[in-house]
C-alpha cells in the first residue's frame, strides 16, 4: 500500500522542487513563450490584414476590369454603329449618284434616239421627196413625149392654177 500512497516527506519535496521548477519556467521561460505566442499571433493577425487587402484590392481590380470591359464593349459598339452609319451612307450616296447619273443618261440617250429618230423622219422625207420627183419627172417625160398630152396638160394645169 505504500506504493499506492506516497508519503508526506515525499510529497513535501515534489511540491517544494515543482514550485521551484515552476517559479524558474515562470521568470525564464514563459515570457519568452508568451512573446513567441504573441508575436505568432501578430503574424497571423498581419496575414489575416494583408490577405483582407490583397482581397479587397482584387474586389476593385475585378471591377475596375468589368467597368474597363463595358466601357470597351459600348466604344466598340458605338465604332460598329459607325461604322454601319457610315455604310449606309455611303449606299445611299453611291445609290443616289447612280439613279442621278442613269437618269442623265436615259436623258442623253432619250435626245439622241429624238434626235436619230428627226434625222431618219428628214432622211425619209428627203428620199421620198426625191423619189416623188423621179416618179414626176417620168411620168411627165412619159405625157409630154406626146405633143398633143403636153398641151393638155397645160390646160389643165392652168385652170388649176386659175381656180385655185
Amino acid at each position: 500500500m505504500e506504493l499506492v500512497t506516497p508519503a508526506i516527506g515525499l510529497v513535501f519535496w515534489m511540491l517544494l522542487f515543482f514550485s521551484i521548477i515552476f517559479l524558474i519556467l515562470k521568470k525564464f521561460a514563459f515570457p519568452a513563450i508568451l512573446n513567441g505566442l504573441k508575436e505568432r499571433e501578430q503574424g497571423i493577425q498581419d496575414a489575416l490584414d494583408a490577405a483582407k487587402k490583397a482581397k479587397d484590392e482584387v474586389a476593385n481590380l475585378k471591377a475596375d476590369n468589368e467597368r474597363i470591359l463595358a466601357e470597351a464593349r459600348n466604344e466598340r459598339d458605338k465604332m460598329l454603329k459607325e461604322a454601319r452609319d457610315a455604310k449606309e451612307s455611303i449606299i445611299n450616296e453611291a445609290r443616289g449618284k447612280a439613279t442621278t447619273e442613269a437618269e442623265r443618261l436615259l436623258a442623253i440617250a432619250r435626245e439622241s434616239i429624238k434626235n436619230e429618230k428627226m434625222a431618219a423622219i428628214t432622211e425619209l422625207k428627203n428620199q421620198v421627196a426625191s423619189l416623188s420627183v423621179d416618179i414626176a419627172e417620168k411620168i411627165m417625160k412619159q405625157q409630154l413625149a406626146d405633143d398633143n398630152k403636153a398641151k393638155a396638160l397645160v390646160n389643165d394645169l392652168l385652170k388649176d392654177a386659175k381656180l385655185g
